[in-house]
C-alpha cells in the first residue's frame, strides 16, 4: 500500500504545486479567459468561482437552496458553502479554509478544482495566467477499498464525537505510519501492530470492527486524497483517557485538536 499511497500523494502534490506568484494575475479554462470577476489570483492561490467554471466549460450548474452542484461530462460535483470538502462521484476533496462565498458566488481554489476534474494546471509566465485545461477524463478514487474500510474505521473508533479536523488528524498520523520505515506497509497492518504493544486501543475493545460514522468515512476519503492537517505527526492520545508519558517525554509536540493532543 505504501507505494500506492506515494503515488497518489505525489499526483495530488502535483497539482498542489501550482503557486502563482503574480497578484491579480488571470486564470483561463480550456484557454478561454474568464472574466476577474470568475477567475482571480490571491496571496498566491488561484480561484474560480462554479459559475465561471460552468460558462467556459460547459458543466451545469445548479443550487438546491443548501449546497452547489456541478455535472456533466461524467463530473459530479456538490460544495456546501463553509464546509471542509466538497464531493466529487464519491470522492471527498479537501478545501483548507472551507468553501468559501464572496457577494453570492461560491469559489474553490484552481488546484481543488483541477483533482476533481483530472485536469491539468499550466502556469504561463509571459501573460501572468494560471492555465486549467478540463479535457481530460474525470478520475476514479485511486485508493483500495480495503485501505478506505479499515481507515474509517480507526478513525471512527478513536475519534468518535470529534470535529471533521480532528478525525482527519487521526487518520493523517495513520498513513503517516505506513509511509513510514518504523511501520508497517499498509493501513490493515499498522492498525493491528503490535511490536511495541497494542498501537491502537480499539482492537483490542472490539470497537474496531463497528460500522463507522458517515463523517469518519469522509474523513478517511479527505486523508486518502491527501488531505493533510497535523504534518508529519506519528502519535496522538486523549490526556483524560492516557497520561502518554512516554510520547511526551519522548516526542515533540505538535498541537492539540478537540480532546487529542499530537506528536511528532
Amino acid at each position: 500500500m505504501k507505494r500506492r499511497w506515494t503515488a497518489a500523494c505525489a499526483a495530488w502534490m502535483t497539482a498542489a504545486a501550482l503557486t502563482l506568484p503574480v497578484q491579480g494575475a488571470g486564470v483561463a479554462v480550456d484557454a478561454q479567459p474568464l472574466s476577474a470577476e470568475h477567475g482571480w489570483i490571491e496571496d498566491g492561490t488561484s480561484y474560480i468561482t462554479l459559475r465561471g467554471l460552468s460558462e467556459r466549460s460547459g458543466y451545469a450548474l445548479e443550487w438546491d437552496g443548501t449546497q452547489a452542484r456541478l455535472s456533466g461530462a461524467g463530473l459530479e460535483l456538490s460544495a456546501t458553502p463553509g464546509a471542509l470538502y466538497v464531493t466529487v462521484n464519491g470522492r471527498a476533496l479537501y478545501v483548507e479554509q472551507g468553501v468559501p462565498v464572496t457577494d453570492g458566488k461560491i469559489y474553490l481554489p484552481l488546484r481543488v478544482v483541477a483533482q476533481a476534474t483530472g485536469g491539468a494546471l499550466r502556469w504561463e509566465a509571459e501573460t501572468g495566467t494560471a492555465h486549467l485545461d478540463t479535457t481530460a477524463a474525470v478520475p476514479a478514487a485511486s485508493y483500495p477499498e480495503e485501505d478506505l474500510y479499515w481507515l474509517s474505521r480507526v478513525i471512527s473508533a478513536e475519534s468518535r464525537g470529534e470535529s471533521l479536523l480532528g478525525q482527519i488528524a487521526v487518520g493523517n498520523v495513520v498513513l503517516n505510519r505506513v509511509a513510514s520505515p518504523e511501520y508497517p506497509d499498509t493501513i490493515r497492518e499498522v492498525v493491528f501492530d503490535t511490536r511495541n504493544g497494542v498501537q491502537f486501543e480499539p482492537t483490542v475493545n472490539g470497537t474496531i470492527y463497528d460500522a463507522p460514522t458517515d463523517s469518519a468515512v469522509t474523513a478517511a476519503k479527505l486523508c486518502l486524497e491527501g488531505a493533510d492537517v497535523v504534518g508529519d505527526c506519528l502519535y496522538f492520545f486523549a490526556p483524560a483517557l492516557s497520561a502518554g508519558s512516554w510520547i511526551v517525554n519522548n516526542r515533540d509536540y505538535y498541537g492539540t485538536i478537540g480532546c487529542h493532543r499530537f506528536y511528532r
